[in-house]
């Protein structure tokens, strides 16, 4: 890849992303709101692209292929303390939320996501106090869901050693994590 060489007043923001086609989408959404976007689609890419550009953004999604888009938020976050991350995802799960946040992401959301949403959450600086609270608990399959999230963070991504951990087999952990979550 060669060094990004131009530098404009708009704004860098970084999109990670392994689906090509959400990328484009939100890609043009962002230029259209005056951001200057640079993609990548995996994370060695994402790395060179950030140490060439600085960005002052980035929108991170959670799983990038078999990486996890956390790596890349501390990554960031290392480069530059001042860079606004927002993690995406469609595996949303409290283990890794906690993590995003804790890794110096400003936000966390679940898609589907629209580009009006991405950039309040970009531009968003605290807690909201009146988030609503659920009246009922979250159901078995949904505890499942947490549980396994909490082991795999607590095994930095590695699923052999989460699979260990919880005495089953990796294969069936890969196939209990390719599902999406069940929503509560």
């Amino acid at each position: 890849m060669s060094t990004i060489a131009y530098i404009t007043e708009n704004p860098r923001l970084l999109l990670v992303d392994d689906d090509e086609t959400f990328c484009m989408v939100l890609e043009e959404a962002l230029q259209k709101r005056n951001f200057d976007v640079y993609v990548a689609h995996n994370l060695q890419q994402a790395m060179e692209i950030a140490r060439q550009v600085e960005p002052e953004y980035a929108v991170i999604d959670l799983r990038i292929g078999q990486d996890s888009g956390l790596a890349m938020a501390k990554y960031l976050v290392d480069l530059d303390d001042n860079t606004r991350v927002v993690i995406l995802t469609g595996y949303a799960s409290v283990a890794t939320a906690v993590e995003a946040i804790k890794l110096g992401a400003i936000h966390y959301l679940t898609k589907p996501a629209d580009a009006d949403e991405i950039l309040a959450a970009l531009h968003k600086d605290g807690g909201d106090p009146t988030v609503e609270i659920k009246d009922r608990p979250l159901s078995v399959k949904r505890l499942e869901w947490e549980h396994l999230q909490k082991i795999l963070a607590e095994h930095d991504g590695n699923i052999s050693a989460a699979a260990r951990a919880l005495n089953m087999h990796r294969r069936t952990l890969q196939r209990k994590l390719e599902k999406r979550p069940v929503k509560d």
